[in-house]
């Protein structure tokens, strides 16, 4: 199974921005974790901060992978777009989030994606990761 983590903005600072909410581990070193400990996926990554090329993303990833894993970040709060994108292709997508945010500010309460997600799964820290690696194994 071919799954792709697809990151969204600021999540390539990882281990160095608010290590308080996110943790000191970068993204890379984690998913080298991920990838040791779900050998039978062959897992890719994708980070960008650019909202368009997040949706390309999504549109080629139908077409290559059998699920995708997305934390979009703050996008998932404010993207029309990439809940359109989302909604357009067959491959299931699981929508996760390392913080809590219904613990957050208000504005983050909402997701605009969850609707067109297979699920998602928020507040545990880069765990969210492995839980969402988890429900395709």
């Amino acid at each position: 199974m071919r799954i792709l983590i697809l990151n969204g903005p600021s999540l390539n600072l990882l281990g160095q921005r608010e290590t308080d909410v996110y943790g000191k581990l970068s993204f890379e070193d984690y998913l080298d974790e991920l990838i040791a400990d779900f050998t039978e996926f062959e897992i890719s990554y994708f980070q960008s901060n650019i909202e368009g090329e997040i949706i390309d993303k999504l549109q080629t990833a139908n077409l290559e992978f059998n699920a995708i894993i997305l934390n979009a970040g703050a996008y998932s709060h404010t993207s029309i777009a990439i809940a359109d994108a989302i909604k357009a292709i067959d491959t299931p997508v699981i929508e996760v989030h390392i913080s809590n945010i219904m613990a957050r500010e208000d504005f983050r309460h909402v997701s605009y994606l969850a609707p067109n997600c297979t699920g998602s799964i928020i507040g545990f820290g880069l765990e969210s990761y492995r839980l969402a690696l988890l429900h395709f194994r």
